[in-house]
């Protein structure tokens, strides 16, 4: 068993087919056992060209299949450089969401020029702020200052289950589960003035993680 787990974790990078049946069982799951309700005051679903929508690492789960597939069509997901972001970026690929790789740890500045390609191509960007290490639910400066240079808004995105699993590792992972109800919300876009120092960068920062906070809702 030692020796299979350890060639299982050997590979870097499985062939793109392999994610077919489980992003199939993905959808079906998510259709079958699980209701969703969309809070979106802005219209952002339809409307969002070129904005940089951000969302906790811990509730990363049922993302791809909850929006519109024409949204994850025109929507770039930075993903972790990590040998666990591949697969994560191959099996988001099968939900028509394009990566780029790359974290506050490792890789950024690959992440951070691909974001601001797919910016200026007219896409949106989406990160997960507190990845890959935390602390949960504390942003990182990243995609402020992205937003600053290329003029992007910030869009808060959550997912909340009324129901759910907690995993205990640093994000509190949540698995929600069957038959809750999941609230996808979209809140306010953010505007964030060009050409920030770092008191700014910093200033906006706090503004962001408070309206992101808002919008999340853990169960009790």
């Amino acid at each position: 068993m030692g020796y299979l787990k350890q060639k299982f974790r050997s590979i870097k990078k499985f062939p793109g087919w392999i994610y077919w049946f489980p992003a199939l069982l993905h959808r079906v799951i998510f259709r079958v056992f699980f209701r969703l309700e969309v809070v979106d005051p802005c219209n952002t679903c339809d409307n969002a060209y070129g904005v940089i929508g951000l969302a906790w690492h811990n509730r990363l789960l049922f993302f791809p299949a909850a929006f519109p597939a024409v949204l994850r069509k025109r929507t770039v997901a930075v993903i972790s450089a990590s040998r666990d972001g591949q697969y994560i970026a191959d099996f988001a690929a099968q939900f028509g969401l394009e990566s780029v790789r790359g974290s506050s740890s490792r890789g950024g500045a690959n992440a951070q020029l691909g974001a601001l390609q797919a910016i200026r191509a007219g896409k949106n960007v989406v990160f997960t702020p507190d990845g890959p290490r935390g602390p949960r639910y504390e942003i990182k400066r990243g995609p402020v200052q992205l937003a600053s240079k290329t003029g992007a808004k910030i869009v808060p995105v959550s997912i909340n289950a009324s129901r759910c699993w907690a995993l205990k590792s640093w994000d509190g992972f949540q698995i929600p589960k069957p038959f809750s109800k999941l609230t996808l919300i979209l809140g306010e876009p953010i505007e964030i003035p060009p050409d920030l120092d770092a008191e700014g960068i910093e200033k906006y920062r706090q503004q962001v993680n408070q309206a992101l906070l808002a919008i999340t809702k853990d169960p009790q």
